[in-house]
């Protein structure tokens, strides 16, 4: 019986390492989805459950041929898009374009298990993973990253999920590359941060609730930036929504969970009511049984218009019961051990 040489423990797990570190994760947003446009705080975390990593086409690779094939063809596309700037002398990262265009006609795609149009940054992921592979003078992601670093890299990223987007604030693609929680202090300020544990109680829990549809982007933003130019909505936000979601975000950074749960009641019956083009109908029924029975409370998990939509509980064990005598599946974010 032939027998394969084993690997040096010690270059295994380099090989281990870096397969880690090409490996970039979806991320969610607890606060700050669209008012972060206008000057609100944000905090983002990353999600490890679902992922993606920059892989080529190839006899060896066990994968949805169609699926591979596809994701070239949109690399491909963005490419062009990168290609463009760059002759216009507008790209703001210093990308190795030669190379990429190489590697996309030898098969380059991105694995991902992150669903599209679900709020979770799949295109975040993507822009992450492709300026680790191609960016030359890289900024590398580590914790002591000054705030410079992460303002240029705000602005690199911005500027490449552009192509996906419209528009892009640039955070989803930063959190994913740094891999771990952020909070958008202001427009001056990102800083890591940790999230308190002391008082989260073990059926505390956050969780998503798939809506069954995808969503998109692009004409729920422009829909959101036509309507805060009637002054009166823009009120509202300036108002309503930016204190509110500063106010959970501080909260849950302060471990001070009953003031944010409290908030985040808030934020929920403000999204209900101002935000329903982003919600779908079977959503909606579930969102005003959440603000009536107190069990739960839901909110906006990226843009909305379908995919995955958010929820925060301090019964899980009874929140997942409810769910699934609905038809329903949960899927836990954070769940306390």
């Amino acid at each position: 019986m032939m027998k394969y040489p084993l690997l040096n423990p010690s270059i295994e797990r380099q090989m281990q390492e870096q397969s880690k570190k090409d490996i970039y994760y979806s991320k969610v947003m607890l606060f700050g989805e669209y008012s972060i446009i206008l000057g609100s705080k944000g905090l983002t975390i990353p999600y490890s459950h679902f992922n993606g990593e920059l892989r080529f086409i190839n006899s060896n690779s066990y994968t949805n041929l169609n699926f591979a094939k596809n994701s070239n063809s949109q690399l491909q596309e963005l490419f062009e898009y990168i290609s463009a700037l760059k002759e216009q002398k507008v790209l703001l990262a210093d990308l190795d374009i030669r190379r990429l265009g190489k590697d996309l006609k030898e098969g380059l795609y991105f694995e991902s298990s992150i669903p599209e149009g679900y709020g979770l940054g799949s295109s975040g992921a993507l822009v992450a993973s492709l300026y680790n592979s191609y960016a030359l003078n890289k900024i590398e992601a580590h914790l002591h990253i000054s705030d410079e670093e992460l303002f240029k890299l705000k602005k690199i990223f911005a500027q490449i999920e552009s192509f996906y987007h419209g528009t892009s604030s640039g955070i989803d693609p930063l959190i994913c590359y740094l891999r771990h929680p952020i909070v958008l202090e202001n427009a001056h300020h990102i800083s890591s941060v940790g999230i308190p544990r002391k008082d989260i109680l073990n059926e505390d829990a956050i969780f998503l609730l798939d809506a069954e549809t995808t969503g998109k982007t692009a004409p729920l933003v422009k829909l959101f930036m036509d309507k805060v130019k009637d002054p009166e909505f823009r009120e509202k936000i300036d108002k309503g929504l930016i204190p509110t979601t500063n106010h959970c975000i501080t909260s849950m950074l302060n471990g001070q969970l009953n003031d944010m749960f409290d908030s985040l009641k808030q934020l929920s019956a403000f999204q209900l009511t101002h935000f329903k083009e982003m919600i779908p109908e079977t959503i909606q029924a579930h969102w005003k049984e959440g603000l009536n029975n107190q069990l739960y409370t839901l909110k906006l998990c990226g843009s909305g218009g379908g995919g995955f939509f958010l929820g925060f509980t301090r019964n899980y064990s009874a929140t997942k019961d409810y769910f699934a005598a609905k038809g329903k599946a949960i899927i836990p974010v954070y769940q306390e051990l």
